[in-house]
Formats: structure tokens, sequence, C-alpha cells
């Protein structure tokens, strides 16, 4: 029957969702997935009377006016915070004085994002409503179901409500300001403000495409477990992402020594946290403390340090990249930030430097954008930035001279020159890097003697390159020249995929280059694609492909590839897996190997037919842990998954 097909079809693929967005650990290609997708989709559109509220194509987003207030069932308090570890005691011995006993706590990693409430009725996800002010919220129901990391439908059948963090990783937030930089749209100042924009959008498909993800953290339900860690163990089972780094603690000392590890750690999440959630884990216990007027007795937070710094702007420098883009760079004083030492920061553009009105002189506030790249985000209001000359943009490049000017409508300024010296080096580190086609010790000083000196005006001329011209440079002798050239050689036979991304093709990447590359096998048929081929590639779309079909179709691009070509720059077929010994095995990999990088852990495993994957789940079949492993590993000891060394793994391959 068609009902039966298509309720196949909804569990299927809202399991696969879980795998991928919850566990992240995908069961299916997504080819695989599309096809399930196209399937129910069409279904539905011709039995539309079967369509439920669960389904996965509600996903898809619509258009309303506008947000509705919406009254909570149940209240959502603030917490009180604590910044001192010896106030953070005092709480804890107050508690502990009360009841006479030492106090079990739970540590969580407190998301900076934006807290909702998503109500299941008979396991279907029916409301879901913003904080507001505690007591009324908005309801945005559509815009949630957008987000996958959000079931539609639980594993059991119940009647619950719960609290979350809807937050943008910060992979993809430096993605949107980097795609809204390009078009001229406002940058976002932090993941926190961007996930906000993104929630509150009255098109849900805008919100669709943003790449948001929820933290679960609180279970209201009429039969609670006996403690908080408990209820949370249970939201797991229920299908919901709980925040892998929760952290059950016998007293208040052990409370500290989880902030103190994460302080500094958590510049290395892909989510941005201000602090710890520490939480009594009893419930009953939390039900007789109760509440203040304003945030539960039960919890509080402790903050992390403020990440934010005032230094005053000794200079604005002007960078010019492969793409020829001139970007302007706050230079200061050294200052510490954010757990490393910084004394540049970026202004993004002239644009932002009028928004802003910075000056040379002004005294700013850095802070990292999500926790990595310095930024300058204002300026503080002092008595001598009046008297502070205005800052003017450049007309001309400040290394050749050359003109500068827009690009489609960007608000960046390029330098139109196309034989830019600062323009062509960069081009050529990037080639050279490890990312592009990886050659060793042919770094910026060497590129710089080299194009100085006329050796090389362009990628290609380096594999024109004879040992003989190497030991012309300053401070290079016989081996180093010879190691130079055999680098170069090397790199002739790169994968495709790394070639792809040498070639610096507009808004293509190593992502988009590795899809290209398994798409289309070798260059010679990339090169031969059709714009509606390149468009209908998953993870591709009309704006990238356009792209790369003018690439490969621009006269001075074909010449190059054709000189490359005849140079012996022609990287190989995709090999077939040399064996299919880890076929089915899926390896997440943590902490430091002793002999091989993570890549190229990475690379062995696949070529043996195995997978890897971010995160640790039911669904792991190996950890490979080396020196410093992390909470990876911990996760892994307690859902009881095989743990390799270096060593394990070698010999595994070797059998």
């Amino acid at each position: 029957m068609v009902l039966d097909r298509i309720n196949y079809l909804k569990n299927e693929i809202n399991k696969h969702n879980y795998n991928y967005y919850v566990e992240d650990n995908p069961t299916i290609s997504d080819f695989e997935y599309d096809k399930l997708f196209a399937e129910l989709k069409e279904l539905e559109a011709q039995n539309p009377l079967f369509v439920t509220p669960d389904s996965p194509t509600q996903r898809l987003g619509s258009v309303s006016e506008k947000f509705l207030p919406y009254k909570h069932k149940h209240r959502l308090y603030s917490l009180d915070n604590t910044y001192s570890y010896e106030d953070l005691t005092k709480w804890y011995e107050k508690l502990e004085k009360e009841y006479g006993q030492n106090l079990e706590l739970v540590c969580e990693l407190k998301i900076d994002g934006l807290a909702i409430a998503l109500t299941y009725e008979n396991g279907i996800f029916t409301t879901g409503v913003t904080r507001g002010d505690g007591i009324t919220g908005e309801e945005i129901t559509q815009n949630l179901k957008t987000i996958r990391a959000i079931p539609l439908k639980l594993f059991e059948d119940v009647n619950v409500e719960v609290r979350g963090e809807i937050y943008m990783p910060k992979t993809s937030f430096e993605k949107l300001n980097e795609e809204n930089l390009q078009n001229g749209k406002k940058l976002f100042a932090n993941p926190r403000n961007a996930a906000a924009g993104s929630l509150r959008q009255l098109d849900s498909t805008i919100t669709a495409k943003r790449d948001l993800s929820m933290f679960t953290y609180t279970l209201i339900d009429d039969n609670l477990p006996k403690t908080h860690y408990e209820s949370l163990m249970y939201l797991k089972k229920l299908g919901f992402k709980v925040n892998p780094n929760i952290k059950l603690c016998k007293n208040v000392q052990e409370a500290i020594d989880y902030c103190k590890y994460w302080e500094n750690k958590r510049f290395e999440l892909n989510y941005a946290t201000d602090g710890v959630v520490i939480k009594v884990n009893n419930i009953a216990i939390q039900e007789d403390l109760g509440f203040t007027a304003r945030a539960p007795k039960w919890a509080t937070a402790f903050k992390f340090p403020p990440e934010e710094i005032t230094t005053k702007i000794k200079e604005i420098e002007l960078g010019i990249g492969k793409t020829g883009a001139v970007t302007p760079v706050a230079v200061f004083d050294p200052v510490q930030l954010a757990g490393s030492v910084v004394s540049r920061a970026s202004l993004h553009n002239f644009d932002e430097i009028k928004r802003l009105d910075v000056r040379i002189g002004d005294t700013v506030l850095i802070k990292k954008a999500a926790e990595i790249i310095p930024k300058v985000i204002k300026v503080i209001d002092t008595p001598e930035h009046e008297n502070l000359p205005v800052y003017i943009p450049p007309t001309e490049c400040p290394v050749c001279g050359g003109k500068l000017g827009s690009k489609d409508g960007e608000v960046n300024l390029y330098c139109l020159n196309p034989h830019c010296s600062e323009l062509m080096k960069a081009k050529i580190e990037f080639w050279a890097s490890k990312d592009a086609m990886d050659i060793d010790s042919l770094g910026p000083a060497v590129i710089e003697q080299l194009y100085d000196k006329k050796f090389i005006s362009n990628p290609v001329d380096l594999y024109r390159l004879v040992p003989q011209d190497f030991l012309q440079l300053d401070l290079i002798q016989e081996k180093s020249a010879s190691n130079l050239y055999n680098a170069i050689q090397e790199s002739k036979t790169r994968p495709l995929k790394r070639l792809i991304t040498a070639l610096s093709i507009k808004n293509v990447g190593k992502e988009t280059a590795d899809i290209l590359a398994n798409e289309f096998g070798t260059l010679e048929n990339l090169q031969n694609a059709d714009f509606e081929s390149l468009k209908n590639i998953n993870g591709i779309g009309p704006i990238i492909a356009e792209d790369i079909y003018k690439f490969f179709h621009d006269e001075k691009n074909v010449i190059m590839l054709s000189e490359l070509k005849s140079l012996g720059v022609e990287p190989p077929q995709a090999e077939a897996p040399k064996s299919d010994v880890l076929k089915g095995k899926t390896f997440v990999l943590t902490g430091t190997l002793e002999h091989l990088t993570r890549d190229e852990a990475s690379e062995i495993i696949k070529s043996h037919g195995g997978k890897t994957s971010s995160s640790v789940s039911k669904n792991t079949s190996y950890v490979l842990a080396g020196e410093n492993a992390g909470s990876k590993l911990e996760k892994a000891q307690n859902l009881n998954i095989t743990i390799l060394t270096e060593d394990d793994f070698l010999e595994m391959i070797k059998e």
C-alpha cells in the first residue's frame, strides 16, 4: 500500500537524519538519502491526505506574516552567575550545609546560543517557542522544523516538553560572514547573533540554509528520572542531541577542575561557549530548593573571563590575497586574547572601517570572531578620537601602484592589475600550500626570491625550474636545492582534488574540490563538463557551477592547463581501495599519533574500505587514540567502544 511505503520512507529518513545530525555518523550516502527523500516527496504530492507533521518533507520551510506570542506552559528562568571559584565554592557549601551531605553536581558547557522550548505530543513535535521574557515567547515552529538536529518524531510516543539551545557552528558562521562580505551584506558580530538572525526569519527557507543546530539540556515530564544526569541520558534515548561533554561530579572540586579544563580547551570546539552550567544532580533536592524570582537555587553558571580587550591601533596594513582582494588589517601592540597572543586584527574591508569610523591612533575593542579570528568590533569613545584624521581608503594598489576597483557589486576592493607581484606571489604560495599541491619547503621566503629574480611569474613556472635555479638563491645549498626541485616534481602527481584546490577557482575550496574529484575522476572530464551537469551535483548548485564552468572555458586558463599537462602535471585517476579489510568499519581519531598525522591515518582507513567520523557514537567501530586524547576517548570508554593504539592500528592494516 502507498501509506505503508510512505510510513517506511518517513521512518528511514528520520533515522538517517538522527544518524547524521545528532550522532554525526551517517550510514548511507547523500545520493541514497536524496533518492529516499525524492520518493517520499513525490508520494506525498500524489497523496496529500497522507502528509503528517512528522514527515521529513515538512522541514522545507514556508513564509509567515509574523510570529505570534505564545505563553510558556512552564516558565524559562535565567541563571545566576559566578565569576570566581571562591564564589562557586560558597554556593556549593551553602547547599551542602543545608542538606548535611555531599551533593553530586552535573557540569555542562554553557552554549552561547538562543534558548527554546519544544513540545511533543505522542512523540510528535508540535510547538517550538523562543525564550522571550521567560513567560511569553514567540511561536517559531516552522523555522525550528528546518533544523535537522531537532527530531520531528521521537523514538518513544511520549508527551514531553524540552529545553535546548540553538547555535550556529563556528565554521558555518565564518562561511556565512564570508558570503555576506562577498555580497556586500551586513556582517554578524558573533555566532549567537547569526543564529538569532537566522532563527527569526519570516521565510523559513532562509533558516533552512543557515546550518543551525541544537543541544538539548532540560526535560520536563510528569515522570522525571531521579537525577538530572539520568534525564539527559533519557533525552538521548528519545533521539535528542545532548552535548557530549557533560560530566557528573562528586563534589565542587571536581566541578572546578572541569571549569579549569574547559577555560582554554573550549577554543578547539566548533561552537561558542562562554561558561559552565553547574546543577545539583538530585531532582528531589532541586524541587525542594525551588526558585528565586528569576533563577533556580539549585543551579549556577560559572562564566569564563571575557575574551574582549581594548588596545590602540598603531597602523592599518594592507594585504593582497590570491584573488587580488585588498584587505585592511589593524596592527597594535601584542595582547593576550582567547588563549593566544595577537598583534593584528581583521578590519574586513573599507566599508567596515567607515561603518566603525576606525582611525589610526584609536582605542578599539578587539575580540575573536567565533573565538578564532581576531577582529575589531568597535571604537572606544575617547576625547582623542575626533582629533584623529579620518581614514581614507586607497585608490592604488599598495604594492604595484595599479588601480583598485570592485567586482560584481562586491564591497571588496581589488587590485585590477593581473600582473601585480603581490597577487602572483599569493597565488604561488597558495599553490604550494598543504591544502593544495603540498610542496614541501617551498615557503614565502623562497617564493619571493624566485619571483624577484624572475625565475617564476606564476604557478606553472615552478615546473620549469631546474636545481641550478635554486642554487642562485640566498642561503640555499646543493642539498636544499635538490630537495626543493624533487618536492616540486613529486607534486606533479598529487590527487586531483589537490590540483582543483590549487587552481583557486572562485567559490571552490578543498571540500568542493573533493566533491568534483569524486564526481569526475579526471581533470579532462571536469574540463568537458557542461553547466547542467555541474549544477546538478549535490553540494555544488548554480552559482558555484557557473564559476567552475567559466574557469574551465576561459582561454587563459585553458592554455595554463595545457602547459601544466605538457610539463607533466597530471593527477592519477582515483585508485580503488587496496583492500576491504576495514569495510563497514567507522573510525574516530583523537589525540596526537606518533608516526602518522590524522590525515595520513584517515587516508589509510579509506584506502582499506573504512570510514572516518568526527564524533563518537554507538555506531563507532574503533577509536584510534594518540597522546593527549580528549573527551572522545572518555565517551568511547563509556560506550564500551574498542580503543586502538597506533601500534594496534598499524598491526590491523598489516594483517
